[in-house]
Order: C-alpha cells, then structure tokens, then sequence
C-alpha cells in the first residue's frame, strides 16, 4: 500500500511508517497542486499538515485514497463532507499541540508585558533604551481566558502558578469545574471589563468569530493587552488596528492571522507595540515528533489491521462491529448534535436510555457518537470520536445510561434528556426500516423527522396562518423549505415545527422569522 506525504513532516513519524514491509512510502512535501493530484492516484493514504489543501476535486483523483491523516488538531484545510461521501476517513492528532500552544500564548504573553522583541532589536541596533521599554509586571494582573478547552486549561494552570487572577469564558463549562482549576467563570463582558490581559483558545465557528472587534473593545479597559494563538479571524484585525493607534489597546501578540501568510502591506506588523510570530503555536521539536508519529502510527493500524483512531467522520470500531452499528451511529450522533445546539448554557449532565433492540447491541460506541455530536458544534476539530467522553468529563458533564430490553412505542429508541440550569430537554429516535434515522419524539411533542440538513428548530403558538406566515417569511429570502415535520400539543395550543431547507438560513431571514406573531423560539441547526 502507498501512502503519500505531502506536507513537511517530522523525521520520526516518517520512520513509523518506512518500518512496514507492506507500506510504499512517497514523501513530497511542496508539491504543485497538478503534481499532487498526479502522485495521488494510487495512494491509499495521505499525510498532510496545514499545507495541503485536500479538496473534492483532489479526492476525485484519489480512487483508492482510505485515509487523510493531520498531523496536528486543525481540519479547516480538508473538505471532511466530502470525505465522507466517499468513505474516506480523516484523522486528526487532538491533544499533541496542547503544552506547546499554551507556552506559545504565555511566550508572548510575557513578551508583550516586557517589550522583549523591541528591546532585543533595539540592542542589535546599538541602542541602550532603558526607559522607553519599561514593561508591567504579571503579578497580580487580570487574565481573561477565552475558551477553557485543553489550552485554555494549560494556560490557566501556569497563569496561576505565576500569582495572576484568572477569569475565564466558556458558556460550555460548567462553574464547578473551572472552580476546581481555581478559575472564575465569568461572563463576556465581564471579562472584557477587567482583565488586563486577554488570551483566546477557542475554535473559530459562527459565534466565534470577530468576537473581539470595535465593540467588544469598548467594554475593555484602558491599556488591556491581546494575545492570540488559537485561531486567525476571532480578532476582527481592523478594529484591532485602531484600538491600538487610539491607545485603548496597549499591546498585542499574534500568532494566528485572517490570511496567512499576511500580506507585504499587512499593517499591524508596522506598529511598534505588536508582537508578530509565524504561526508558531504547535513549532517544537517535542509537538512535530509527537503529532508525526501519533498520525502516523493510527495510518498503520487502519491500513494494516482495519482499525480506526481518532478519527473526526468515523468512530473506533472494528469493520464488523461498524455494519451492525452504522444506522444508529448516524442518530446517535444526530441526537448528541441537536441537544448541543439546542442547550444555551453549560450541559452538567446528561442521560442515555438505549430502548428495544438497540439496548442488545455494543452501546459505548454510540454513546461516544452522541459525546462527539453533543460537543462539535462548541469545539470542532478538537473533539471527535475517541476524546469526547474525556472531553465532557473535563467540562463536569457527568453522564448516566440505562439499557431497557423491552421495547416502547418503537421496537428500538435511543433517548437523550440534557441537564442545563437545572432544565431538562429531551430528544428520542429510531430507525425506520434497516438505515433510516428519524427523530420522534421532542419533550412532550410527537413527531417524525429526518435529521440531517439544514434545519430550523420552531416552537410556536399554534394558530391559523402561523404556518402559511413562516412559510411566505423564509420564501421572501429566497430560501427553499425542502421537508417540514410539524409536532403538536393540543392540550397547551402549542407547537414545535422542525423544518429543512436547501440553503442554510440567513441572519436577516432568521430575525423576521423569530419577528412573527405567535413564535415563541427559532433556533437554527445543523445535522
């Protein structure tokens, strides 16, 4: 078998895979994308770091390709849809960049305290600036962490041993959790109104972006410093600009950047209190070996023995195991993503009940199915098939099953109730036939609905022409409604209405949908 390398990748990991008799290895980092789609066409496998850009249109070269393999966390540079479309698996190394990345963000973070850069280059000039590079201490400074996943933790847990107070955001974990760490859980604007310093660690999704812009700057204290390592596009970088010029921002350090590399004329690199870096974050020896030969080592194991690791469109089971389990992975993981996007707040626990015929079958799969789901939508890249239990765990989520034999309703029922506030919402399915997932039951409300799409969750009054109303609103935007399932409560005069539709919903769409007499709540959702 061939397995291509088409990204620089750490000597170590490239020896785990030369190891094997059975495996050709071609390593071509730096390939021209015609040279690439050319050296791909017998490959069995592909490994790649950010470099590559694996596309629908590289995969259709790729008959024989099984496996993308990312040295590394982030996806964004791999078309994981159309992977699974042609049953591809992709692999990820979560969890190899954690220690590096969280000392990238304290580097600079230390760096930007000290004026370090500007004074190093200043001596090479021959200059002795004494004065002009005097810096602040970090001692008993305000931290302000935004997104408490694996990094954020790390930096936390150094930031304390350094005597600073530390606060952190993170609507997905819960108080007593981050107690446990000795972090205050606080709200966005309160953070933004008293740290001194602010360090991003989240994933770049729809509420994530530019979530530091013109706005969120006005809420920060005079002279507060922003450091980013996590993900270019979380800082607006025009608004940062002027922040700085104006003087509200003292100082930033960035990493990470809307288009890398940045242009010759990217402005900020000129500004004398910004500390620029390359995209640094995962760059030590110890993290390239480590995620070279995490990614190369999991290759091995699918090619050679048919097993799968970390993979973020496939769970960990065996060939056989995956026959009997495919229809209920693909609902288990629909519920998991429904709940996740449905829950406004931390999730502090949730319980699975496997009902009928499902409760016979190997269970802790699809438990980790509705893990991963529950949680993709809030961590992305970094969560996936084999992490999400130790993920939720460190996010305080404490999780409960129960498998019933006899069967309800239906002859198998998957149910998932989630904890939030002390509120719980449930969401039941089946499946129709041998392979057809449905969603059947919403709290009180029964129902049948496919989940998958672009879906807009609905509760509503329920009145003549509430109907016919959302239908005339979405049309107006020029949205087509592919499928509507509509559930109703008669006693309380209610409704829930789960529609899909080609396109995904625009802002403005959603904010005349949400405008309308008698609609109590419009969430949009992927499946």
């Amino acid at each position: 078998m061939k397995v291509l390398i088409s990204d620089n990748l750490h000597q170590d990991g490239v020896a785990v895979l030369e190891a094997q008799p059975n495996i050709e290895v071609v390593n071509k980092p730096g390939m021209k994308p015609e040279e690439l789609q050319e050296a791909i066409k017998d490959a069995d496998a592909l490994v790649i770091r950010s470099a590559t850009k694996v596309t629908p249109e590289l995969m259709a070269h790729a008959p024989r390709l099984k496996v993308v393999g990312r040295a590394g966390t982030g996806l964004d540079n791999v078309d994981i849809p159309e992977a699974s479309k042609r049953g591809v698996v992709v692999m990820n190394t979560p969890g190899g960049n954690t220690i590096t990345t969280g000392e990238h963000a304290l580097s600079l973070m230390m760096a930007l305290a000290r004026n370090i850069p500007q004074a190093a280059a200043s001596m090479r000039e021959g200059k002795w600036e004494k004065k002009k590079f005097q810096g602040t201490e970090l001692f008993n400074k305000t931290l302000g962490i935004i997104g408490m996943g694996r990094i954020g933790t790390v930096v936390a847990e150094r930031a304390l041993g350094l005597k600073m107070r530390v606060l952190g955001y993170d609507p997905f974990i819960t108080k007593e959790a981050a107690a446990d760490l000795g972090v205050e859980m606080v709200s966005l604007d309160d953070l933004f109104a008293r740290a001194d310093f602010i360090t991003l660690h989240t994933p770049k999704t729809k509420e994530t972006a530019k979530i530091i812009n013109k706005a969120a700057f006005k809420k920060m204290k005079p002279g507060v410093r922003i450091v980013n390592c996590a993900r270019g596009g979380l800082v607006d970088e025009k608004d940062l600009l002027e922040a700085l010029k104006s003087g509200k921002v003292a100082g930033a350090a960035l990493d990470v950047y809307e288009t890398e590399p940045p242009g010759a004329d990217f402005p900020l690199r000129e500004l004398p209190n910004v500390i620029c870096t390359p995209h640094l974050g995962a760059s030590t020896e110890e993290a390239q070996a480590n995620v070279a030969v995490a990614v190369c080592e999991q290759i091995v194991e699918l090619l050679l023995y048919g097993t799968i690791k970390n993979a973020v469109n496939a769970p960990s089971v065996s060939q056989e195991t995956m026959a009997k389990l495919k229809p209920y992975l693909t609902l288990a993981e629909a519920l998991g993503a429904f709940q996740g996007q449905m829950s406004e707040g931390a999730i502090s626990a949730i319980s699975i009940a496997y009902v009928g015929e499902v409760a016979k079958l190997d269970t802790k799969p699809l438990t980790h199915s509705i893990l991963k789901g529950m949680l993709y939508p809030v961590m992305h890249d970094e969560v996936n098939y084999v992490n999400a239990p130790a993920v939720a765990a460190a996010r305080g989520i404490h999780i409960s099953e129960e498998k019933v034999s006899s069967a309800e309703d239906f002859a198998t029922l998957i149910r998932l109730t989630v904890r939030v506030n002390n509120e719980e919402n449930m969401v039941a399915g089946t499946i129709f036939g041998k392979y057809e997932p449905r969603l059947v039951r919403i709290n009180k409300f029964r129902l049948e609905a496919n989940p998958e799409g672009h879906m807009l969750f609905i509760y509503n009054t329920d009145r003549p022409g509430v109907i016919g109303a959302i239908g005339s609103t979405i049309g107006k935007h020029h949205i087509n409604i592919a499928r509507m399932t509509v559930g109703q409560e008669k006693e309380r005069g209610q409704n829930i209405i789960l529609l899909t539709t080609d396109t995904p919903l625009t802002s403005e769409c959603l904010k005349d949908v949400r405008a309308l007499e008698h609609v109590a709540m419009a969430i949009p959702l992927e499946l």
